[in-house]
């Protein structure tokens, strides 16, 4: 049997068609940056670096990986105007293949940022790339191309100076977006298979960079869609775009709302916790900490602890009750935009100029055991599969294994 017939045949018994160790979107398949793998390297150095892919342009679009094949996004050309989707091999790095498009609106972004910056998702069989300029790409997994949205010419006021970032995420045959600016703001569900528009409804005209968030793992009956921006955060049907709940407090624009099991940790007031019911139709507010305000990247949540960055200071609360736990410094920039990965009681923070700092996550304090310098700006979030991790910065893709 090919491994295309295997495909199938899988996609038969999961009907999202993921194979055991897929990445399939930003913060990974249920849209929190906690993989369970165990074969991660807990020592980065010179020979775990497996490989390093040349890319075009640049990007800030985290990696994404399906079967043998990882996935990135980037933009090239002096208005960034060139929209690029690669794919590598997850063996040897090389190009299987790439498809460019002209970017149809706006590529006005800040130095820092990159028309790419949205990380791609997946349903296993398709790949949703959005950029900067509000296109929507749809591939297959060899790269033909399925369906096209300009969402720039439906909503050419959905546009801000800095660019911008929000991610994708896939749950079930929907894609759910999240673009929101001063002049025009909306979420929008797209059918996977078709491209057509499933729902729309209207978002506080504010600019906003956070990604939607899952609530309900993949294997879960009920699942929703958490979307926090600068009024507070709503918990939508991916189906309907049907508002289940929400909590209207000043929240944070630029890292995202995780969650574990029933909780949502919103990112407002530093971080404030959530629980839904068991229908999903309304939820407790359990606490708020100030203390635990994750800086620029997204918190990361494992059981009992939640992890946040500030600064170069890592801090672990406890979840049933947002008290401090412990707090360690961790080495290299002040900057972290990349949110951490949480593998095997180790976390992975890939610093803004290329440093990787590896903490062993103890009960009583955190350990810093290893730190390697990439050598090139990383402000996008990591990939995990197969006893990999996958990072980029604008000039190269990595693969980092044992």
């Amino acid at each position: 049997m090919t491994r295309y017939g295997i495909v199938l045949l899988l996609a038969l018994i999961n009907p999202l068609g993921a194979l055991a160790g897929d990445w399939l979107q930003f913060r990974g398949n249920n849209a929190n940056c906690v993989s369970g793998d165990k074969n991660l390297p807990r020592h980065i150095a010179q020979e775990t670096i497996h490989w390093a892919a040349e890319l075009p342009g640049g990007g800030l679009s985290g990696p994404i990986v399906i079967g043998d094949r990882v996935l990135v996004t980037s933009s090239s050309g002096f208005h960034q105007d060139r929209l690029h989707v690669l794919c590598f091999s997850t063996e040897s790095g090389n190009l299987h293949w790439e498809r460019q498009f002209w970017a149809t609106g706006s590529t006005t972004c800040h130095e820092m940022m990159r028309v790419a910056t949205p990380t791609p998702a997946s349903d296993g069989e398709r790949i949703f790339a959005l950029y900067s300029s509000n296109d929507l790409v749809c591939l297959d997994l060899d790269g033909r191309l399925l369906w096209y949205r300009s969402l720039a010419l439906e909503y050419p006021n959905a546009s801000n100076s800095l660019g911008m970032a929000s991610s994708p995420v896939v749950v079930g045959e929907t894609v759910i977006l999240q673009i929101e600016s001063d002049a025009e703001a909306f979420a929008m569900g797209v059918h996977a298979a078709t491209g057509m528009t499933r729902w729309t409804i209207p978002r506080s005209r504010l600019s906003n960079w956070t990604s939607p968030t899952i609530l309900g793992s993949e294997t879960s009956e009920l699942q929703h869609v958490v979307l926090q921006s600068q009024t507070g955060i709503d918990v939508v049907h991916p189906q309907t775009g049907e508002i289940a709940w929400s909590f209207q407090r000043n929240s944070a624009t630029t890292p995202s709302s995780t969650v574990s099991g029933k909780t949502v940790f919103g990112v407002s007031q530093g971080l404030t916790a959530l629980e839904a019911n068991a229908l999903g139709d309304d939820f407790e507010e359990l606490w708020s900490a100030q203390k635990l305000d994750p800086g620029n990247s997204s918190p990361v949540v494992d059981e009992n602890r939640i992890y946040v960055v500030s600064g170069n200071i890592l801090k672990a609360g406890d979840t049933k009750t947002g008290k401090m736990i412990w707090r360690t410094r961790l080495g290299g920039d002040l900057q972290f935009w990349s949110t951490p990965l949480l593998a095997n009681q180790h976390l992975y923070l890939f610093d803004h100029r290329g440093r990787v700092n590896v903490v062993h996550l103890g009960s009583q304090q955190g350990k810093v055991v290893s730190e390697y310098d990439l050598g090139e700006t990383i402000l996008c979030t990591p990939a995990a599969s197969n006893g990999a991790i996958y990072i980029r910065s604008h000039q190269h893709l990595w693969k980092l294994a044992n």
